[in-house]
């Protein structure tokens, strides 16, 4: 999606907000492994909350300053300025609040800028979102397999979304090897509207296996989003 929207001739900033992150090496990264994410650089964190990450007690600013974030510590791939956040968090490593304060506020700070299209990219939740911003979300996708598991997942990230008051929340049907799959995920899904699918391609996966990038790897696979990004343009 964030190729789609360069492509198109948008300024696009992508977050990468999974603890697991993959978002650069899937836009062709030469060697993404070499990026810190941002929850990871204590310094800077304590700098601009006033916390020491991992520690306990005391006091933290909710609201530190993050402006400068984006242009800092973005990494450019084929155009689109990519922040990588998420890291895996540690068991026994203390509380997390001043990373999540200073995360939360670049997120913030982005959503409501009005000079880039943003993409985020989340873990299956909605964590990094708050009522003070779902107002600039313009839609929220849920990435779904055909598979009971995946269903499930789909319809709790639902429930939060509105409890958040997020209206606009549909699905991407993802890996979809025939009519059938697609049938399973309408019925599974109930109201959840189906945004547009993806079918499964061995070219996305031997892409991923030889560390290329993904976006470019099939063409049915590229025209599978450019409907999709059409459909979201439709709906705005």
């Amino acid at each position: 999606m964030s190729a789609a929207l360069k492509r198109d001739g948008h300024g696009v900033v992508a977050i990468d907000a999974d603890p697991d992150s993959n978002l650069l090496g899937c836009l062709g990264h030469p060697d993404s492994s070499s990026v810190r994410p941002l929850v990871e650089l204590k310094e800077l964190i304590e700098e601009r909350t006033g916390a020491k990450p991992g520690t306990t007690g005391g006091m933290f600013r909710l609201n530190p300053f993050v402006d400068d974030i984006p242009d800092e510590y973005a990494v450019e791939v084929a155009g689109v300025k990519v922040l990588v956040v998420g890291a895996v968090k540690k068991g026994g490593a203390g509380c997390y609040c001043p990373e999540n304060s200073f995360l939360r506020a670049l997120v913030s700070h982005l959503l409501t800028g009005k000079n880039d299209d943003l993409v985020l990219d989340m873990e299956a939740g909605i964590e990094h979102l708050s009522r003070g911003t779902v107002r600039c979300v313009d839609h929220l996708l849920v990435v779904v397999d055909p598979g009971r598991r995946s269903v499930e997942t789909a319809l709790r990230i639902k429930k939060l979304a509105s409890e958040l008051g997020l209206a606009r929340v549909g699905v991407v049907a993802n890996k979809v090897r025939s009519e059938g799959d697609t049938v399973f995920l309408r019925e599974a899904l109930g109201d959840l509207e189906i945004c547009g699918t993806i079918p499964y391609d061995d070219a996305v996966r031997d892409a991923d296996i030889q560390g290329e990038s993904v976006v470019n790897a099939d063409a049915r696979v590229k025209e599978s989003i450019d409907e999709i990004m059409r459909y979201l343009e439709n709906q705005q």
